[in-house]
């Protein structure tokens, strides 16, 4: 697509893009090269506040509490945050030192990685839909994980972060099945009701940042470092969803809205970038 601007000259977006790709580098190539990106628009004036949900005592005292908690916070938000989880702060913080090591690698041992291949198990890529949207570029490098069959056998995984990946894989998959007992139960049906369901039995695992959209899958589990960033539209306006030490952020699906007929909602969120430094955050679908 050739573009003309306000000063009479020729912008051709496809050759522009396609030399970016080529180079391998990534965003972060793209910086460290001099080059300036563009910043996000900041965030609606407006006190909001995304729901925070304890697990601590969900397997006795508290379930109720945190069933009911859960199920307001998908009706309403499609957003919550977690803390007592059951995953260590220290695995959460070892998975985001991990990805930061991986992207400052110099971009000679990523480029070995670089690949737009979806059937590629594991690769490194920058903005995903690059080669096709018509707007803005989301400026971020991504190194996904696709856990088919819910396997994947470690040594794939770049040395640099593997054990981190590994570790903090092994958790996520047990807050898996905690989540979904809960939601069902949250849905009014027997724990095990999602399970049966296989709704939950693959996992993607994504370091990203994105422009606004909602998520294609059934559930997102989200761990952001201090850098923060992400938004979420609740009631017309972007509110933020705060970095809380040790928390993980929870959205719902599409998929999950589509088969509780839109009782449990999920929304378009979206990260803001360029306010302080390169963002580092895991989401798994």
């Amino acid at each position: 697509m050739e573009v003309v601007c306000n000063d009479g000259l020729k912008y051709d977006k496809a050759k522009e893009v396609k030399e970016f790709d080529d180079t391998k580098a990534g965003v972060k190539g793209l910086v460290d090269s001099g080059e300036n990106l563009p910043k996000s628009s900041d965030i609606d004036d407006i006190c909001l506040q995304v729901p925070l949900i304890d697990l601590e005592g969900f397997e006795d005292c508290r379930r109720m509490e945190n069933v009911n908690k859960i199920r307001e916070a998908s009706e309403t938000w499609g957003f919550f945050q977690l803390i007592n989880h059951g995953v260590p702060v220290s695995v959460m913080d070892e998975m985001l030192e991990g990805v930061r090591r991986f992207h400052e690698q110099p971009k000679e041992v990523k480029m070995e990685m670089y690949s737009r291949d979806c059937q590629k198990l594991v690769r490194f890529f920058s903005n995903g839909d690059l080669l096709v949207t018509k707007g803005a570029a989301d400026w971020r490098d991504a190194i996904a994980f696709d856990f088919r069959d819910g396997q994947l056998d470690p040594e794939t995984f770049p040395k640099i972060c593997r054990k981190a990946v590994s570790e903090y894989m092994k958790y996520i998959i047990k807050l898996k099945t905690i989540l979904s007992a809960l939601l069902s139960e949250a849905l009014g049906l027997s724990s095990d009701y999602l399970a049966s369901m296989e709704c939950m039995e693959t996992e993607s695992l994504l370091t990203f940042g994105a422009s606004k959209h909602s998520d294609p899958s059934f559930l997102t589990v989200l761990l952001q470092d201090h850098i923060g960033g992400l938004q979420v539209l609740h009631r017309n306006y972007w509110a933020d969803v705060p970095f809380v030490q040790g928390a993980l952020v929870i959205n719902i699906g599409d998929f999950i809205q589509l088969i509780t007929n839109h009782r449990f909602r999920s929304v378009e969120h979206r990260v803001l970038v360029g306010r302080v430094g390169p963002r580092v955050s895991v989401a798994c679908f």
